[in-house]
């Protein structure tokens, strides 16, 4: 079974053809984040014209690299939220149209619960990347972190699963976003602030971890504003002192301490989450998915940490896709009834 996905959830426009879930045949992506740059963030209104103006070409180059017409794809599948209301609109009509133009199947795909469902996908002929050799087994245990979304699930089957915890505020991508901004960091912030934390020690500055009632839920925003204050001290100012400025009175150590200090608290907050769960439930495997995955100290650490066998998608398919879209609308037992009715859920 081919599966056309389309994800237009935030500045990425991608459309992608996926078989039996776990073939990928093809995945384009055309990103807007150039455009965000400027910025410190996703603007957006500029995200949804930029979907406007590519998602027709990027549907046509993922068929056309997947060797696919019309006639070989079995259903589409499509993100209707979580994300920002002018981009999923884009997508989803865009889906809508096809479904009902082409006489397909139109599936409804949750994002986030999508992005566990890049790491079923094991075969390709595409020689960038690089698969894991073996699915998933369940039960595992799934952390999905980005830049909008970070939880904790425990996953049973593919339609059976139970969220642990999930953030009270900022999600952890978030957080580098805007750390890196108070740092004088390019956008986006976890790459910027990654490279930034090789150069520091990452014990220079104690930050804090967050104790929640749920032991499974994530806090950033007090981490945000550690750092935040951490920075101003180490300028000589205090708090009062505007956060736009400090990149200007920070030397290059102050900021790689700063990113290091900051990385290593934001990677233990989330190992210490899964080692956790790691002992409570005692799961086949630990997947992690998000665009925050692409994080190699994230990775380095719950391999460090963890006893039971972690497998991480290849760095193409943690990012936002559509390849996990389709890959995640495999397992979906229905499609929509009525494509006319197909509604965005900008906050599952």
């Amino acid at each position: 079974m081919k599966i056309l996905g389309i994800e237009s959830s935030c500045d990425e426009t991608a459309a992608a053809v996926v078989e039996d879930g776990r073939r990928l045949l093809s995945n384009v992506v055309s990103s807007s984040v150039d455009l965000h740059a400027a910025y410190g963030g996703v603007v957006p209104e500029i995200a949804a014209r930029s979907h406007i103006e590519v998602i027709i070409p990027v549907i046509k180059q993922a068929l056309t690299e997947a060797g696919c017409t019309w006639q070989d794809i079995d259903a589409i599948a499509v993100t209707q939220g979580p994300g920002l209301m002018g981009s999923l609109l884009i997508g989803v009509l865009t889906a809508r149209t096809l479904a009902i133009v082409k006489k397909k199947p139109l599936l409804p795909i949750n994002h986030v619960l999508a992005h566990t469902s890049a790491n079923f996908i094991t075969e390709t002929a595409l020689e960038e990347y690089e698969l894991a050799e073996r699915p998933p087994e369940f039960p595992f245990i799934s952390l999905t972190v980005s830049g909008g979304h970070s939880q904790i699930s425990l996953y049973k089957s593919h339609n059976d699963y139970n969220i642990l915890g999930q953030t009270r505020d900022d999600a952890v991508g978030e957080a580098y976003d805007k750390v890196a901004k108070i740092l004088g960091l390019p956008y986006p912030g976890g790459p910027s602030v990654e490279r930034a934390a090789k150069d520091g020690n990452p014990n220079a500055i104690k930050l804090p971890i967050a104790k929640l009632d749920n032991s499974y839920d994530f806090s950033f925003s007090g981490l945000k504003t550690a750092t935040l204050r951490a920075a101003q001290e180490l300028s000589g100012h205090d708090f009062t002192f505007p956060s736009h400025e400090l990149p200007k009175v920070l030397t290059d150590g102050q900021k790689a301490d700063l990113a290091a200090s900051f990385q290593k608290t934001a990677v233990q907050t989330l190992v210490q989450a899964v080692q956790k769960a790691e002992t409570e439930y005692k799961p086949k495997n630990i997947v992690l998915a998000g665009g925050v995955a692409a994080s190699q100290a994230l990775r380095l650490a719950l391999k460090v940490g963890l006893k039971t066998p972690l497998l991480c998608p290849d760095i193409k398919l943690c990012t936002d896709n559509a390849a996990m879209i389709a890959a995640a609308a495999f397992y979906q037992p229905d499609a929509v009834t009525n494509p006319y009715k197909l509604a965005v859920i900008p906050s599952f």
